[in-house]
């Protein structure tokens, strides 16, 4: 890797304050590849897209807690979420990634085509999985007494590391069901 590109990544991974490997791997999972990742708070929808973008590629479910400044429910399920990610919930499962995204931040708001209209996000808090770059809409959680309840996060984080990545990226689908033993 040329001193420039090697520059430029540590720059990015640094405003991003994403965790970058250098290692490339051919087969099998290995633990480092199955744990979670916490991404800094979302205030663009850049940001929103490029952790969209890691976590496809390393087939795992982003998991998105859609918050604001003004919310105190957040307050209180924002650290219960962060930490349950950063002990480990949904690592033997296959991992995830965690984000805040502010939805009060002016990128995130703005337009008719701002996130929260393409993500139908009609309550505050909202958490939401996306997987294989899709929005997992069927298992969206905005009851704040849920989102506040460690035991129902906990197997909630369980259940949407199971996908990983397995939604529309070839998973027990009709073509992961025909190919799935091609991968090995």
């Amino acid at each position: 890797m040329s001193p420039v590109t090697r520059a430029t990544l540590a720059q990015t991974s640094r405003v991003l304050n994403v965790r970058v490997a250098r290692g490339f791997a051919t087969s099998g999972a290995s633990r480092a590849q199955n744990q979670n990742q916490i991404y800094a708070s979302v205030r663009r929808p850049d940001d929103f897209h490029t952790y969209q973008l890691l976590s496809s590629s390393a087939r795992t479910p982003l998991l998105t807690l859609w918050t604001t400044s003004w919310c105190s429910t957040c307050r209180v399920v924002t650290p219960l979420i962060r930490s349950l990610v950063e002990a480990g919930v949904g690592e033997q499962e296959g991992g995830v990634a965690f984000c805040t995204i502010e939805y009060d931040a002016p990128d995130i708001m703005s337009g008719a085509d701002g996130l929260g209209m393409t993500y139908m996000i009609t309550a505050i808090p909202t958490l939401l999985s996306f997987d294989a770059g899709e929005a997992m809409t069927q298992t969206k959680v905005t009851d704040g007494r849920k989102l506040a309840d460690r035991a129902f996060l906990e197997e909630w984080i369980r259940n949407e590391a199971r996908r990983h990545g397995g939604r529309g990226g070839g998973g027990t689908g009709v073509f992961g069901g025909l190919f799935g033993g091609l991968r090995g």
